[in-house]
C-alpha cells in the first residue's frame, strides 16, 4: 500500500506511531531509511514484554509494547500496556541515529485469534489481501466453533460482478493465506458492496463462537 502511495504521489511515505493516551502521533517515527521507527527515548521509556507473563523478552523478539512517559506532566503514564505487538532493536540505523527502533506493528494481542494452535492477527490477513488482483480493500474474518474445533472463514469482496471468477479468487486467496501465515482458512468471495462497512473504525472480526458461561 505504501509503495502504491509513493508511486502515485511521487513522495516518500513515512510511518508515524502514536497513542492518544501517551501524546498522540510522534511517539516513534521512521527516518528516510524506512527501517523501523525511532522511539524518542528522551521522552519515553520503551519495553517489550511477554503479554502473558509481563516479563521482558529478548532483544529482537516479538512482544507487547509498554511505554512509560518521562517528561509528560499533566497525565504521566507508568508502564502503560499498549496491546500492540512489535519488536525492538538497538542496532545503529543506516541514518546514523542510535535511538531504539520499533519494528512494524504486527497486530494487537487483544485482537489475536488462535485457530487450531496458530496465532492469527487481522493485520496479517490484510497484508496478504492487499495488492491481490480482483479484490477491493474490504474484508471480514468470521470465526465459528464446529464440533471441538474453531473454523476461520475469510470473507473477501470481489472487484467485479462476474461470479464465475469467484471460485478462482477464493482458491488464490486461500493458497496465499496458507503459504504466508500457515493457517488453513475457508474463503468466501462476496459481490461488490456485500462486505459490511463500519461507521468509524472498521470491524474486521465477527466471532460467532459460543461465549463461555
Amino acid at each position: 500500500m505504501r509503495a502504491e502511495i509513493e508511486r502515485r504521489l511521487g513522495l516518500k511515505a513515512i510511518d508515524v506511531y502514536g497513542l492518544s493516551e501517551i501524546m498522540g502521533p510522534g511517539v516513534a517515527v521512521e527516518c528516510e531509511a524506512q527501517d523501523g521507527l525511532h522511539g524518542w527515548e528522551d521522552h519515553f521509556l520503551f519495553e517489550i514484554i511477554d503479554p502473558d507473563t509481563g516479563r521482558p523478552v529478548a532483544e529482537g523478539a516479538a512482544g507487547e509494547l509498554v511505554i512509560t512517559t518521562l517528561t509528560k506532566q499533566a497525565l504521566p503514564m507508568i508502564r502503560y500496556r499498549t496491546r500492540d505487538i512489535t519488536c525492538a532493536t538497538r542496532e545503529r540505523c543506516a541514518c546514523g541515529r542510535t535511538h531504539l527502533r520499533l519494528r512494524r506493528i504486527t497486530g494487537r494481542n487483544d485482537d489475536m485469534l488462535i485457530i487450531r494452535g496458530v496465532n492469527v492477527y487481522p493485520s496479517q490477513i490484510e497484508a496478504v489481501l492487499v495488492g491481490l488482483p480482483g479484490l477491493t480493500p474490504h474484508y471480514q474474518l468470521v470465526v465459528e466453533r464446529r464440533g471441538n474445533l474453531d473454523e476461520l472463514t475469510v470473507e473477501v469482496e470481489a472487484a467485479g460482478d462476474d461470479v464465475l471468477a469467484y471460485p478462482e479468487i477464493e482458491a488464490r486467496v486461500k493458497h496465499h493465506i496458507k503459504s504466508l501465515i500457515g493457517v488453513t482458512a475457508a474463503v468466501a468471495a462476496k459481490k461488490p458492496g456485500e462486505v459490511p462497512r463500519s461507521q468509524g473504525k472498521a470491524v474486521r472480526v465477527r466471532d460467532l463462537r459460543p461465549k463461555a458461561r
